[in-house]
């Protein structure tokens, strides 16, 4: 699989203004192919997420879409969400663990409070961020 190749889902427009589109997708889950869903609580669930994608051409309100973003930003995604936070909190929990005689309970819940403040930092690249992280949709 090449880095520049996109990742597609389906979605719905909630709403849609001059060059971008709120877009509701459903997620869909390896429980669609599963034979035992009828049975099955998690089956019949699915989760909903709205994104602000580009625009190209004018869309209105239920319109079908295909919602687009190139894999190496998603990819870019798991790295700032997950990789960095837990780098982090393993740095700070050794580190408090060599440089210090706290107790365990201590340096842990300081390694998870720098998890709480990676976040926080990384709350105020909030725009930064969702300009590099762009969705684009087309009508289907």
């Amino acid at each position: 699989m090449y880095m520049d190749e996109l990742i597609r889902h389906t979605g719905v427009v909630l709403s849609a203004d001059g060059e971008t589109a709120r877009v509701q997708i459903v997620q869909t889950s390896a429980c669609q192919a599963c034979k035992a869903r009828s049975m099955c609580v998690s089956s019949e669930s699915r989760e909903l997420s709205d994104v602000v994608c580009q625009i190209s051409e004018p869309m209105q309100a239920g319109d079908q879409v295909e919602v687009e973003v190139r894999e190496r930003l998603a990819w870019k995604a798991v790295v700032i969400a997950y990789i960095v936070p837990f780098v982090v909190m393993m740095v700070v929990l050794a580190g408090l663990n060599v440089l210090t005689d706290w107790s365990e309970a201590v340096t842990g819940t300081l390694s998870l409070c720098s998890i709480a403040l990676y976040y926080i930092v990384l709350s105020f690249f909030k725009n930064k961020l969702q300009k590099q992280f762009s969705f684009s949709a087309r009508k289907v």
